[in-house]
């Protein structure tokens, strides 16, 4: 599941100096299975929603006491099927966060106090979040299916351009590797090479002489995808480009890596539409089954409102 903050988080974050209530004037609003949470739980997560979703005070308050209780229920049923979530797997998709809005990890944690959220809210939310995609993987796996029909009936919705037509891409891998302990000033000398190659490539066909003046490049054949195949973080920045071109350097754990567009062209196929429409579809699908799932889990768990 992916998680994303709003383009204006930096001004809501700046927006939300007003302090937030502690612990210790905390009242229990809510039991859930035994787990209590309180006034300062519901407010602290109703900040976050209001930094993350731009909703007003009063409908984050109540969004966040449901939140809450959901995830309680999440966590609940996730213990009883034996699935617990480490906190390096909590802190890696904190990081992720982070990387997501171009910041490091403290800079984040920093930003949410600034806002009056502590960084184990948010912690929290991801904690319940990771149990919950861990059980409907378990649950589900292989279960989702999508009717051909429905497939057909989305089909024959679209223009007929776009149905008999897929975009297919030749790929390759560039990485300018960066040994694990490195210093940061070595780390910002090899980011600086890897934008030097990206300006100087013209080619995978000439990639040699401008990727052989500099050393530790790695080259690494992806193969012919088409369109839907491509991760969807990377979809639009590829379409964009024209074949002999680099996509920008990203951060890996093995260094600085861009994707090489060495050949681009359409097929007359609809697979590609097909493709899109049945993950689309799958995804419906999965939703329903969650929502399901979760109203399942809730009918059985104790709820009490104080």
């Amino acid at each position: 599941m992916r998680l994303r903050f709003a383009p204006v988080f930096l001004s809501l974050v700046l927006a939300l100096m007003t302090p937030a209530i502690t612990p210790a004037h905390a009242a229990i609003k809510v039991i859930v299975n035994d787990v209590p949470i309180t006034d300062y739980d519901i407010s602290q997560r109703a900040r976050l929603i209001t930094l993350t979703q731009r909703k007003s005070s009063s409908v984050a308050k109540r969004q966040a006491q449901q939140e809450l209780i959901d995830d309680q229920v999440k966590l609940a049923e996730a213990d009883r099927m034996g699935i617990d979530i480490g906190q390096t797997q909590i802190d890696n998709a904190y990081n992720n966060i982070a990387r997501n809005v171009k910041m490091s990890p403290s800079q984040l944690s920093k930003a949410l106090r600034s806002g009056g959220v502590q960084p184990a809210t948010l912690k929290s939310r991801l904690k319940a979040q990771l149990a919950w995609n861990q059980l409907l993987q378990r649950r589900f796996r292989g279960q989702i299916e999508v009717d051909e029909s429905d497939i057909i009936a989305a089909l024959q919705k679209k223009d007929e351009a776009d149905r008999q037509k897929s975009i297919e891409y030749d790929l390759k891998r560039v990485i300018v590797v960066v040994p694990k302990n490195s210093s940061g000033g070595f780390k910002s000398k090899r980011k600086q090479e890897s934008n030097k190659i990206r300006s100087a490539f013209n080619g995978c066909d000439d990639a040699g002489s401008v990727l052989g003046q500099y050393s530790e490049v790695v080259v690494q054949p992806i193969g012919r995808r088409l369109e839907t195949e491509l991760p969807p973080n990377m979809r639009d920045e590829i379409n964009a480009l024209t074949p002999g071109s680099l996509t920008k350097p990203s951060t890996t754990p093995v260094g600085y890596e861009m994707i090489a567009v060495c050949g681009k062209r359409e097929i007359a196929s609809d697979i590609g539409a097909r493709a899109e429409l049945e993950n689309e579809l799958r995804a419906k699908e999965g939703e329903s089954q969650s929502r399901k799932y979760l109203m399942d889990v809730r009918r059985r768990a104790t709820i009490i409102y104080r």
